[in-house]
Parts: C-alpha cells; structure tokens; sequence
C-alpha cells in the first residue's frame, strides 16, 4: 500500500503548540484518503518550535496530491495551534511543500495547496477552482469593512484586538497594549513623579531636563543643546520626523505679504526676495491643514491652543536651510504679525516653538496615522479579502501587512478612540485629529504615494541645489530595490500585461482598494484597475514601500526629535502672539505643556519608537509563502541590493554630528507594526 511520510512543523511563538488531536487527510487527482490520527505513542506531539515526521498509508493510489486538509479536534481544552508547514514525501520520492503559517482555533480544519504561486487561469480543476473560491468566500466574512469615522478611508470591521480573526492578532497582546507601553516608559523614563502633575508649570527651560533622560542618543541630546539655532529649525523640514512637507516656493503666496525690505538681513546673495524666489532659494512649509482645527477642550481646567503657520526658508550660501519669516495664522493683518529672526529673541523663539508645534500635529496624524497606518491597513484588508493565499500578489504583500491591523485596532481602542490616551496630551485631541483626517484624506492621492513623483512635486529632487536632504537620497534609493524587486516578481508570473488585465483576483484587489480604502473619489488617482506589468509593479511598490520604509522614516525618529519638548511640544496653552515685543521667557514657558502633559508626550514618543520584538526588517522572509527557485533568486538580489545600501548610508554617516539612519533598511521593519 502506498506510504507517505509527513512533516509538520508547529510555529515557535507563545502558545504556537497543543495537545489536541490533528487529523490529516490527502485529496490526489484519481482519490482521496481517509482521515489519518497524527500520533506518535509516548511522545508529546505539536509542541512549540517542534518539526514531527509521520507516515502515513493509504489503501490506494491517489494520484497527483492536490490539497492536504487538517483537522484539529479537542483534547481536553481548546488551544489554538499554529501551523507553519506541512511537507509531504510521496510514494515516489518526490517532496511537495504545502506552506500554512496560520491558526487553527477551536475545532478547525484548514484545507492547503502545495506552495507553487498560481494565477486564477491556471487552475483547470474543478477542486482547485473550488478551494480558490471557498478560501476567499470565508476570508469576505471574517475580513469586513467598517466606517471608523466619516471621511476616514474603510477599517476593519471590529471593536476591540480579540475581535480580530486570529492570524492576524499579534502573537501576545500585552506588546501592543498602549495603556502598559506609556506606563510603562515612563517608568523607564524616571518620570512616574511628574505624570499626575496636570496644570502645573515649568520653571524655566532648563527646567524640562529633569525629565529629559540622557540615553546615550545623540540625536536628542544634540536637540537639546541646539534647538533655539536657526540652522537645527531648518535641518529638521529636511531630515526630521516630518520631511515631507517643505517645497520650493515658485510664487510668494498673497496670504503671505512679505518684502525684500522685511528679510534683507537674511539674504546672502544681494538679490530681492522675488530673484531669491527665481533662482530656486526660498523654501516654504505652509501648515493650512489646521487652519479651523478645533482645539482639545477635554480638560476644562487648561484651555489648550492649535495655529496654522506659514514658514518661510532660505537655502543660505553653504546650502543649508534657515527660517526668514513666520506668520503663525493663515489671514495677514494687523494681529497675525510676520516674526523675522531681526526680531527681539523670545519673539523669534516663540513664533519657532508655534512652528515646531504644528509640524508635530501634522506628523502625527497626518503624516503617520493616516499616510502609512491607516493606508496599510487598506492594503491588508482587501488583501485578505480579493487574494487566495495560493496567488503570488498574496505571497510577496502578506509580510507587509504584518500585525497592521492589529495594531491600528489596538489604536482606535486605546488611542485615537474617544477620551483615549491622545487627548491627554494632544491639543488636537477631543475630535480635531477627526478633523485633520477628513481634510486630508481630501488630498491624499495615489501620486502623492509614489516616493519619486512626490519629491518631484515639491520641487526637492535636485541633489545640486539640495545637497543635505538625506531623506531623499536614502528614500530614492529603497524605493528603487524594491521596484526592482517588484518587477522581477511581476515578470515571474505576469508574462504579458494581457495577463495582467485578465486576472480577476488581481483586478479586485485593486477595486476594493479604490472603492472602500480611498471611498471611489476619483480626484485621489488611485486605479480602479491594473492594465500592465509596469503599472501592477510600481502599485506592489506602493504598498511595499508606504509599509516599509515611508513609515520608518517617519515613526522611528520620534524620540530622536520630538523628547525634547519644547522642540515638538503637544499642546500649547496660550494663544499666537498677537503683535510684537511683548513675549517674555516667562510666558513662552507657560505656554508650553505642563508637567503631566510633558510626561504622557514623553511616554508616546518613546514607546512609538521601539521596535517590535522579533521584529522583521526589510528583505526577511521567514515564512516561506514562496517555494519557486526564480523568487527565491529575486529574494536573494533584493537583499544585496538592500545590503549595499545599508553600506551607502554607513559610509556618508561616518563621523556625522546628526547621522540619519532611520531609511537604512536594516532599520526599515516589513510592516507597519507600532
């Protein structure tokens, strides 16, 4: 009688193993086999970390195996197993893998296909077309859209972390719990004795270190030390946590009515502010988004304040950027005076400090909730819901979408949700970071995603006129491994874009993306469908890189840039100075947070900046979705290519007062996971 022998391996994460009873079934092409007890006397089966071989026999020929179905049956309690493979040796001696990397819950059975990548066209037999069509039928049920807010793009359908299906639940739920985090960094911090000290000022600035933790970061201690300099203000729209909203200014805004005779001290090259503007000089940061953003009234004991600034900058004569003038309101007139660094010092530092202030509002929600954490998540829901596991788009995107529900779950629950731990410290909390999105989420196009085209469009890609901007030269770099990549994993599968437009699955990943992440608005530029390879590679690279690298760079730099708090301060407690020579230190301290609103900020740029345990960087693939030689070939180029820019940006930061390292892909987790 034909025997063959299965290999099961058992995942090695936290309560990965059990003791319930797994049955094993093997569906071939002329039959299908009974239901098989996988059993070994005296030995504990399915344990953590575990690889168990079995043979199997059966009482005929079954052909070709198609499908390998597992049942898991109680033992004694309910425990969820997580399955990594099968591998199955036939009669003939061939290996067949069947790659899993899912929980079986409850009473569960999974049914497998071999790991070969298959478009929807390439299955010709009924029980394989069948299998495509029931795995993505159960994933439509379990993967469903939900309005959070109105006018935000489409979540996941669940109100809490253990609401979600289980794959993808993170592997312990205390990891991500925000509540714990915050406590618990601030434990770390030494800051428990400030928390609960709402309301009460700071002496002075000097004042903020007894909460400023020395950690041997030399980023934040060089903010510390320099924050008041011009020249730090102006590195920061470049290489800091929110490098993506300067742009070359073309025309001088009427909104903004500055002369020559008003910056000439800042002027290095005898030319009128106009010619400065000709010759691609002058940089403006305009924060118009806030402008109308209610601002955080959830204490009635601090009346806390938003601005909406206008900053201009100016790429002196050694190429680097300096602020020349700020107008901290939208509309000019007598009461929304323009600061210039001519101006008294703690009129010049508060203006900064209200700048400062509003970047961070915008990096936050706008910049990093919803450009890669809520983007991602659209991605991985209708990844779930259009793509069968056996289809090589679900293979090479499943990594890149890690644990991003979850964690935005776990966000709408505890963070972002009503009364949550934003509007602690935020002054956009209490329902204006509800009305940042929704304006937002009016501009957010699918161009905008695209690294290159969007640098292009603010007029950044020079690297002669703009030789220091990091962010850039690093992001462009990634960028290009993984369209690399993207394409050879494209080419692979896709021999003709004809190819391209006649899978349906594909199609309806993009549809869903369209229709429910960016609500069918045809002014966002998302595709409605995929016509070629080039136009499928560059939209994989999209999803990889927004994922990937683009929330890197703005997630992991928050400690670095934000901890010193009167350089990113949450919330200020009075209103934008309303003329000149008036601001004293004393009112620009009791303007910025208080103590407790200081720690809880402390706590949140700390805790977003760790990295998961066991976390997975850019270019690792553990879980072997893909068994084919030519991707695992692509793996191995896109992981040179990765490691030679990893050497790149090592090398430019040797001996760097302010290295930047936050786009160097042994720093770029695979996922939006924190």
């Amino acid at each position: 009688m034909p025997s063959y022998t299965v290999t099961v391996a058992t995942g090695s994460q936290w309560f990965a193993g059990t003791d319930d009873y797994i049955y094993l079934s093997l569906v071939g092409s002329t039959g299908c086999s009974e239901r098989h007890l996988l059993d070994k006397a005296f030995y504990n089966d399915f344990e953590r970390g575990a690889v168990d071989s079995y043979d199997v026999t059966v009482d005929e020929e079954l052909g070709d195996i198609q499908l390998v179905k597992i049942e898991k049956r109680k033992y004694w309690l309910h425990d969820d197993w997580y399955l990594k493979y099968i591998t199955l040796k036939t009669p003939s001696g061939d290996y067949i893998e069947f790659p899993c990397y899912r929980w079986l819950t409850g009473e569960g059975e999974v049914v497998l296909r071999d790991g070969r990548a298959k478009l929807a066209r390439d299955d010709q037999i009924h029980i394989l077309k069948q299998h495509r069509r029931l795995e993505l039928e159960t994933r439509q049920k379990q993967y469903r859209w939900m309005e959070w807010n109105p006018g935000f793009p489409l979540s996941i359908d669940a109100k809490c972390h253990r609401d979600l299906p289980r794959d993808i639940q993170f592997d312990s739920e205390k990891g991500v719990d925000f509540v714990l985090n915050y406590s618990k960094a601030m434990e770390n911090l030494f800051i428990n004795r400030f928390m609960h000290m709402f309301q009460s000022s700071w002496s002075d600035f000097a004042d903020f270190e007894k909460i400023f933790v020395k950690i041997s970061n030399t980023i934040s201690e060089r903010v510390m030390n320099h924050w008041q300099e011009d020249l730090m203000f102006g590195y920061q729209f470049l290489n800091g946590c929110n490098p993506v909203l300067i742009r070359r200014c073309t025309e001088l805004p009427a909104k903004l009515p500055v002369t020559t005779e008003m910056v000439e001290c800042s002027l290095e090259r005898q030319l009128t502010l106009e010619q400065e503007v000709e010759q691609g000089n002058i940089f403006i940061v305009d924060f118009e988004l806030l402008d109308g953003i209610d601002a955080n009234k959830t204490d009635p004991c601090t009346l806390q304040f938003l601005a909406a600034p206008i900053c201009l900058l100016y790429k002196n004569l050694v190429n680097k950027m300096v602020p020349i003038a700020i107008q901290l309101n939208q509309v000019p007139g007598d009461e929304n005076p323009i600061f210039f660094p001519s101006d008294s010092k703690y009129d010049w530092l508060l203006a900064k400090i209200w700048v400062r202030s509003s970047d961070f509002h915008i990096h936050q929600t706008i910049t990093h909730l919803l450009r890669t954490h809520l983007v991602s998540e659209v991605f991985g829901i209708a990844m779930y819901r259009q793509l069968p596991a056996v289809h090589p788009v679900f293979k090479l995107l499943v990594a890149h979408v890690r644990f991003t529900i979850a964690i935005n779950t776990k966000a709408r629950e505890q963070l972002i949700c009503e009364y949550g731990l934003f509007d602690k410290a935020n002054a956009t909390g209490g329902g204006g970071h509800v009305q940042m999105v929704q304006k937002a989420m009016q501009e957010l196009t699918y161009t905008s995603l695209c690294f290159p085209e969007a640098i292009k469009a603010r007029g950044m890609d020079s690297t002669k006129d703009i030789p220091y901007y990091f962010y850039r030269d690093d992001g462009l770099l990634v960028w290009e491994a993984i369209r690399a990549f993207t394409a050879d994993v494209v080419g692979i599968y896709y021999e003709s874009d004809q190819v391209v437009v006649e899978d349906p699955e594909l199609q309806a990943f993009v549809k869903d993306v369209y229709v429910y992440g960016m609500r069918g608005r045809k002014a966002s530029g998302f595709p409605k469908s995929i016509k070629t390879r080039e136009q499928l590679s560059e939209y994989l690279t999209v999803v990889i890189f927004t994922a990937s690298a683009q929330h890197a760079a703005v997630n992991f730099g928050q400690y670095d840039w934000c901890s010193w708090i009167p350089n990113a301060p949450p919330t200020m407690r009075a209103p934008p100075p309303t003329a000149k020579g008036v601001v004293t230190i004393e009112q620009i301290v009791d303007t910025l947070p208080d103590r407790g609103r200081s720690c809880w900020h402390l706590g949140a740029v700390w805790a977003l900046s760790q990295f998961q345990e066991n976390e997975l960087f850019l270019g690792m693939y553990p879980e072997e979705h893909f068994i084919e030689k030519p991707v695992k070939e692509a793996m191995a180029r896109f992981r040179k290519n990765l490691d030679g820019i990893v050497s790149v940006i090592a090398e430019r930061n040797k001996n760097k007062k302010l290295p930047y390292y936050y786009l160097s892909p042994d720093r770029i987790p695979n996922s939006v996971a924190i």
